[in-house]
């Protein structure tokens, strides 16, 4: 085997964050040596090529494995049944590609523009010709699968959903159960967490944000990962397991290994793979604002920030997002009379200004509960030599103190978390933001949801089952052209 050597790194990049002596990787395949001129062949290109044609096939018989492929794959590619117009300008491509390489390449040249084309790009739902413009139609069922898929598996429909979108009974309650079911059960749902979890929790921005190496030498890469993987593992579990939404807001429960355990102050936990983790009351977590992955998102790089944390309480869990400040707002002043100031008396000073009171008075108590978890998401009780008040008071008079408290807070108002997780799920699953004429259906599916509990998997079906989901308005006019909804 060949030796990499070691580079050592400065102290404010030390070895301790990067993993050492790998320089670069490299995989060289596919490899077959039992099956020496089929070499090329692996379980993916053999779900390309259905068909090969022969060493001396003629043009034709090369022309029809050609429509064959592509058709299939087309079929595949644009979620529908597709027809001539649609083959031909591939299968053009495909014959220009002949006259200079061979058959597979071809076939290549041929995918690389399917898969460049606006109608896999981009979902394209096209009203049938008997429809008004400007009215209301229910998408087919075929349309209906694509959005399934998407939204669950950020992925196309599979062959099982396909024939029975085809047979007309996808959206059968009894099988419509039975695919949600399978669909949430299969790996592919994944893309749950890695999507909707990613853009919901802003967990997406986590690889792109910096605390400040100085302040946080303990904040390795390692421990980036684990905090992400922390959450990510307990967004699956509440989804996997069909639990309640409300566990978001006050679990007791998470994903711990050692050095994230050890992050939190926690003991009893060993070895690096993550593992579900009980949480005591004496260990200041539970939920996702116990969780460092959102402590650290809503912090600066070198200390908290109690209205960004406010703020997303606000955006992501209530669905109340305050408007932007006013243009030239003056920062926070850290300094009065050479002495530090604490958090709490920066935004007292700030929400001095009328103007800037009216929302920093609603973020702030919520963002202060969290004074007591550093901008790494670490316990701590003193900041700048003094004791950290954590105690808040909200608008309507209802005082509170610390992560309890703040928990408490929100579970009185589930009812608001309830409609804003739906809200960001309904948003998700339709690809577009929501309007006003949207909230009766919020409203709607928050009332089933407390049919079961506000289990997860009843939330999702009363998305999928939704108006908004199963019904789309056909342009305008006549000769509109048809608008095309990115795929989530």
């Amino acid at each position: 085997s060949t030796q990499v050597p070691s580079y050592h790194l400065s102290a404010r990049f030390s070895q301790a964050a990067f993993l050492r002596d790998v320089l670069e990787i490299e995989v060289i395949g596919p490899l077959n040596s039992d099956q020496t001129n089929a070499s090329w062949q692996t379980a993916s290109t053999r779900k390309i090529f259905s068909c090969l044609p022969e060493a001396e096939a003629t043009a034709e018989s090369e022309l029809n494995c050609a429509r064959q492929i592509i058709s299939r794959l087309t079929n595949e590619a644009y979620r529908r049944p597709v027809n001539n117009s649609d083959i031909q300008p591939l299968l053009a491509i495909f014959e220009r590609a002949r006259k200079d390489v061979g058959f597979r390449a071809s076939i290549a040249t041929t995918l690389q523009a399917l898969l460049v084309s606006p109608q896999f790009l981009y979902l394209q739902e096209i009203p049938p010709a008997d429809v008004e413009p400007g009215s209301i139609y229910r998408i087919s069922d075929t349309e209906f699968a694509a959005r399934l898929a998407l939204f669950l598996w950020s992925s196309l429909p599979d062959e099982e959903l396909t024939t029975l979108a085809s047979a007309g009974t996808l959206r059968e309650p009894q099988v419509l159960k039975l695919q949600l079911k399978r669909m949430l059960a299969s790996d592919k749902a994944s893309a749950l967490t890695d999507n909707f979890a990613g853009q919901w929790l802003y967990l997406r921005n986590l690889p792109y944000h910096f605390p400040d190496v100085f302040e946080f030498p303990e904040f390795t890469i390692p421990l980036r990962h684990s905090i992400q993987r922390e959450t990510e593992l307990f967004f699956t579990r509440i989804l996997k397991d069909d639990l309640p939404i409300f566990d978001f807001l006050n679990a007791d429960y998470s994903y711990l290994n050692e050095p994230l355990a050890k992050h939190y102050g926690i003991d009893g936990v060993k070895g690096y793979a993550l593992r579900k983790v009980s949480l005591s009351e004496q260990s200041h977590r539970g939920g996702l604002l116990g969780q460092a992955s959102i402590l650290t998102l809503t912090s600066n790089p070198n200390h908290t920030s109690p209205v960004k944390r406010g703020k997303w309480i606000l955006d992501n869990l209530l669905a109340a997002s305050p408007p932007p400040p006013p243009p030239d707002v003056p920062a926070l002043v850290a300094e009065h009379d050479g002495m530090a100031l604490s958090a709490r008396e920066q935004l007292k000073r700030h929400r001095a200004d009328p103007v800037c009171a009216a929302c920093h008075v609603r973020m702030d108590p919520l963002g202060l509960a969290l004074e007591q978890y550093d901008a790494v998401g670490a316990f701590r009780t003193r900041y700048a030599d003094q004791a950290i008040d954590a105690s808040a008071t909200m608008p309507d008079g209802t005082q509170f103190e610390g992560l309890s408290g703040l928990h408490d807070v929100l579970w009185d108002r589930r009812e608001r978390f309830t409609q804003a997780f739906i809200d960001r799920l309904l948003t998700y699953a339709l690809g577009r933001g929501l309007e006003a004429y949207d909230q009766p259906v919020i409203r709607s599916i928050a009332r089933q949801a407390s049919n079961d509990s506000y289990r997860t998997h009843s939330i999702i079906e009363a998305v999928v089952t939704s108006t908004p989901f199963n019904f789309k308005k056909a342009p305008e006019a006549a000769n509109e052209p048809q608008q095309f909804a990115k795929a989530p």
